[in-house]
């Protein structure tokens, strides 16, 4: 599928602006951190341990959901939408590739959308439907950390913003499905 010439020319304009017109020393440190997964870890751990802990067979359920939303917005991105769309990446784009500053690795998989952003949205959008009402300090929380690691994503040059979008859309869905499944299946209101 080929993206309308006006949208593409906008979403390279603003590739453009946050990848070199905002480059800085301090970011090309921090970014690649950002968008490592294994940054992360400790997050996702804290998470699955705190509801196993705390909320026992229901915290477990969550934490399966959990897990499932991440698979359910990975294979989505990555393994049905990215051949559809097979878009190349800002990095193996052969128009911009003498413009990207390499600060990570390329690699050779296509571009839209993000499998970063839909899995990082889908995870954090699951993380508000069912823990924000009784927690509520966790929605600004999900939401910058997703928005660190797409962002990074952008600076780095592997990906598009409208690929980040795109992961948006997908990481919402996604995970407005799994977290109806949780809220039908679980007997402890996590939410009130």
């Amino acid at each position: 599928m080929r993206i309308p010439k006006g949208i593409e020319e906008t979403d390279i304009a603003l590739f453009k602006m946050v990848h070199i017109d905002w480059a800085n020393d301090f970011f090309d440190f921090l970014m690649p951190h950002l968008r490592d997964p294994w940054t992360w870890v400790p997050v996702y751990a804290f998470l699955l341990y705190f509801m196993w802990t705390r909320y026992k067979m229901d915290g477990l359920y969550w934490c399966i959901i959990f897990i499932i939303t991440f698979g359910i917005c990975d294979v989505t991105s990555a393994s049905i939408l990215k051949p559809i769309f097979n878009r190349l990446r800002p990095c193996n784009d052969p128009e911009l590739m003498d413009g990207i500053r390499q600060l990570v690795r390329c690699g050779i998989g296509k571009s839209f959308p993000s499998a970063h952003s839909s899995n990082h949205f889908g995870l954090s959008f699951f993380i508000i439907f069912t823990l924000g009402k009784k927690y509520k300090w966790v929605v600004p929380l999900a939401l910058i950390w997703a928005l660190l690691v797409v962002y990074a994503q952008v600076y780095v040059g592997v990906h598009f913003p409208l690929d980040i979008l795109g992961g948006f859309f997908v990481g919402l869905i996604s995970a407005s499905f799994t977290a109806l499944l949780f809220k039908k299946n679980v007997s402890l209101e996590l939410n009130s």
